[in-house]
């Protein structure tokens, strides 16, 4: 049997779902990171090789999806007096929300790679260019951070937004695919044309998600008329070709972040909790993780569990939530956040402790700097999102 290696504590049905991946495929093996909880097809934080496929259910729908971090030369105590007016100014001039457009369109090379027409995607060019730049909705932020030497970090995490979401969805349908949370996944072989197109796509979408996060950054560092002293880019919803041991292999990586030896990633916790810079180790442990980690703290109930459900017409309550408005809030003025938008869904109360799934991966990774959040901004209460992985 295929080996896969489980970090940490997972419910029976996430556990199925990551079984259910490892039987589909040209499977070399499988990993479920701490974090990891039930997603569509394959779980959140779950990683499995391939000799020869790869699993367009398990890049999921946001693909390229990822973090970007970068240290600046200003410290925490240089702007604590301004945080209101910075938070309201990164809100003004960043659009958070599904389906929302940059009011300042960005002419970008990636307009004009050949991977369009490879992809057979240009047709959403138009709308890819107008939303390049934007954050969406969901877990997706951009939150300003303080580390332990007082330097202020900009942290951003979103993916490749309509883009990426209409061509896994276009893919999904060609391989013959289901969508839900209880289906099989649906791979493709890499060799075939679907594969090599597919393949196009998510390298596309990949592009785009990197130049959205760095414009935002460089967007938020103007702001501040800051200097950039160290910056940490990495996706964690994509497919790699990569190195293990004697054999070539395609990683899918959903809700997970890479850690090869050296290799550097940003984590997020939830809105109340700090992050973290960490690096990969090489050791044995490191290996059988298909040297990865965690992309974040991971939840423990789901969003309609945390916030209660009501009706969207009307507005009548369906069912009350797990957390209160007050419990947030005070999480929030404990650890010193000042939040723009988000909801009960995205509440600390909502997710793990991102020590305690790390301290599940120790050993594979190395924490360089620990990040506390002061400022998160998010899309509001009011934004709808059917696809929030």
């Amino acid at each position: 049997m295929t080996e896969l290696k489980i970090y940490g504590d997972h419910d029976e049905r996430t556990i199925a779902q990551m079984w259910r991946c490892m039987g589909v495929g040209s499977v070399a093996g499988g990993v479920l990171c701490a974090d990891g909880h039930l997603g569509y097809a394959q779980p959140v934080g779950g990683v499995v090789a391939y000799e020869d496929h790869v699993s367009i259910s398990g890049v999921g729908f946001d693909i390229g999806c990822g973090n970007m971090a970068t240290r600046i030369n200003l410290k925490y105590e240089d702007i604590k007096a301004r945080v209101p007016v910075i938070a309201n100014d990164i809100n003004k001039a960043i659009s958070f929300g599904m389906g929302r457009t940059n009011p300042k369109p960005i002419d970008h090379a990636v307009f004009d790679s050949p991977l369009w027409e490879d992809a057979g995607t240009g047709h959403l060019k138009q709308m890819a260019r107008a939303q390049l730049g934007t954050v969406g909705s969901g877990n997706h932020y951009v939150d300003l951070f303080e580390d332990e030497a007082g330097y202020v970090w900009i942290g951003v995490h979103f993916g490749s937004r309509g883009l990426g979401h209409k061509s896994a969805m276009h893919y999904l349908k060609l391989a013959g695919g289901k969508d839900g949370m209880d289906v099989a996944p649906t791979v493709v072989s890499v060799e075939s044309e679907l594969g090599q197109r597919y393949l196009a796509a998510i390298t596309l979408a990949g592009e785009y998600a990197y130049a959205g996060r760095e414009w935002v950054v460089e967007t938020v560092r103007r702001m501040l008329c800051a200097k950039v002293l160290d910056s940490v880019h990495n996706h964690h919803n994509y497919a790699w070709r990569e190195r293990h041991g004697e054999r070539d292999l395609w990683v899918v990586r959903k809700g997970a972040t890479p850690a090869f030896p050296g290799q550097r990633g940003f984590v997020g916790g939830s809105m109340g909790d700090n992050a973290v810079i960490l690096s990969g180790i090489e050791n044995e442990d490191g290996a059988k993780s298909l040297y990865s980690t965690v992309h974040g703290a991971g939840r423990v109930m789901s969003r309609t569990q945390a916030k209660g459900k009501r009706n969207r017409k009307t507005g009548e309550v369906i069912s009350q939530g797990r957390v209160s408005h007050d419990a947030m809030q005070a999480w929030l003025r404990d650890k010193g956040v000042h939040l723009v938008g988000g909801d009960l869904d995205e509440a600390p109360q909502a997710y793990r402790r991102l020590t305690d799934v790390l301290a599940q991966h120790a050993g594979t990774v190395k924490i360089e700097h620990t990040l506390r959040p002061f400022i998160v901004v998010m899309a509001g209460a009011d934004v709808f999102d059917p696809f929030k992985d």
